[in-house]
């Protein structure tokens, strides 16, 4: 019942007691007359019929005071009707009145901070020892343990219009060998045009839009390195631009619980993306006076037994200018070479058995084959990728087995001299998380692929055990 209710119902019960009790102050008589002798009786009897209920008038005081009465009685109708009506008022006041704002808090007490860290052991077991693996520098003969990733996110809302992202990375190395140096991974904001945050856009250092492992966080991801077909078009997966995305409500949603339901999703990217960016990779100057573009579209749908699937399309347009060593010369290409590609990715997420397949197609600069000249040479390659979801495993959390073919034919722009790379590599494997702060991955891998580290970049052979211990905080 509502606070207008039940203040009507207690004022009318305030006014029945009161006409009561005035009532009950005069005297009362009730008179019967008989059927048969007509007789007048002031009782009830055989044969007696109520005539009706008769005051005494015959005392003036009494009709003075019964006089009296009424007038009280009509009175405190009167003044009970207007304090009815003064609290009504006040009642629609405060029910036509806004809803109280909230305080605003400071962006301090918003502020939430996860984090991961993965430590890592590579020892190699078969085939050539002395190389260098571009993905994972602990992979070599004399590597033994390393912290691969230390990671720290702070993130929150400042407002209805602005979020923001900051991720550093504690693990990072040098060039001299040197670990566990902290540098820049994320830092930005995201600016939101509509409340319900459908369109948005970001801009400071973030990942690019292009490709889905390459957006899928090594915290999610089951292999342990993405692909070099895709990987090698960004360094660190992150470069420093602007970039708008569309996402309806529904998809964010869906996208939200791709990640949070341990389905291996890549997060909010949007359904649809366009930015611009330097070109140059995470943490680096700026190096030529052109823009990069990218573009991705991408659509999951849900099924009516469950099943998600998702597909989608990206292209990156710009230029770009590698770095020399020696006597390699550049053709002529003072300001950049070509940087061009466009990629396809399919996801049938694993429920329980999943598939994830990309590839992409394009030019960029690479070495010659004599080794003495970069060029503007075509590319292409990607990868396949299944897998198979325990959610129950003997009682121990969730086991994710997979299998993964990688193919690449092309160069690697962001090494010195952009040295060419040809990948044929296979991996196969599990991870298991028995519980969701702890996840461990155990795997084969058998590359097949080129030296990256000194010319003359040749192939090689190696039979590694992969292992990963994986902390989330």
């Amino acid at each position: 019942m509502t606070t207008g209710k039940m203040a009507r119902k207690t004022l009318a019960t305030a006014l029945m007691l009161a006409s009561a009790m005035a009532m009950a102050d005069a005297q009362v008589l009730e008179l019967y007359v008989d059927s048969n002798t007509k007789q007048i009786f002031s009782e009830p009897g055989p044969n007696r019929v109520k005539i009706g209920t008769f005051r005494s008038v015959d005392n003036p005081a009494d009709t003075k005071q019964e006089n009296t009465a009424s007038i009280d009685l009509v009175e405190m109708r009167q003044e009970l009707e207007l304090r009815q009506r003064e609290l009504e008022e006040k009642l629609d006041k405060i029910a036509m009145a806004p809803a109280p704002k909230p305080a605003k808090k400071n962006w301090a007490e918003t502020m939430k901070v996860r984090g991961y860290m993965q430590i890592r052991s590579n020892p190699i077991i078969g085939g050539d020892k002395d190389i260098s693996h571009q993905a994972d520098r602990s992979i070599g003969d004399n590597n033994n343990f390393l912290i691969r990733r230390m990671r720290l996110i702070f993130f929150g809302d400042i407002g209805e219009r602005l979020s923001y992202y900051i991720q550093p990375d504690f693990a990072s190395r040098t060039g001299d060998g040197t670990g566990n140096i902290a540098q820049l991974r994320d830092a930005y904001g995201d600016i939101y045009l509509t409340k319900d945050r459908v369109h948005r856009l970001r801009v400071g250092q973030s990942k690019i839009p292009y490709s889905f492992e390459n957006l899928q966080s090594s915290q999610n991801r089951i292999a342990l390195d993405r692909n070099d077909a895709l990987n090698s078009c960004c360094k660190d997966e992150r470069d420093l631009g602007v970039f708008y995305y569309y996402t309806p409500e529904d998809k964010q949603e869906m996208f939200k619980y791709l990640v949070d339901s341990g389905l291996k999703g890549s997060g909010n990217y949007g359904v649809f993306a366009f930015g611009a960016y330097n070109g140059t990779g995470a943490n680096r100057a700026e190096n030529n006076d052109n823009l990069h573009l990218v573009s991705r579209f991408t659509y999951p749908v849900k099924f009516e037994n469950g099943q998600i699937f998702e597909a989608g399309i990206q292209g990156i347009y710009g230029t770009f200018k590698p770095s020399r060593s020696g006597t390699v010369v550049a053709d002529s290409k003072t300001d950049g070479f070509k940087d061009q590609r466009v990629g396809v990715h399919a996801v049938l997420y694993p429920q329980p058995f999943g598939l994830q397949a990309e590839w992409n197609w394009g030019k960029g600069p690479s070495l010659n084959d004599a080794g003495t000249m970069i060029e503007e040479t075509s590319l292409n390659g990607g990868y396949i990728q299944a897998m198979y979801r325990i959610t129950d495993f003997f009682g121990y959390g969730v086991m994710l087995p997979f299998v993964k073919w990688q193919y690449y034919d092309g160069a690697q722009k962001f090494e010195s001299n952009a040295p060419q790379n040809h990948v044929n590599d296979w991996e196969a494997g599990f991870e298991w998380q028995p519980v969701p702060e702890i996840e461990f991955t155990a795997y084969y891998s058998k590359l097949d692929r080129n030296n990256l580290a000194t010319a003359p970049y040749s192939k090689y052979n190696t039979d590694i055990l992969r292992f990963q211990l994986q902390y989330n905080f």
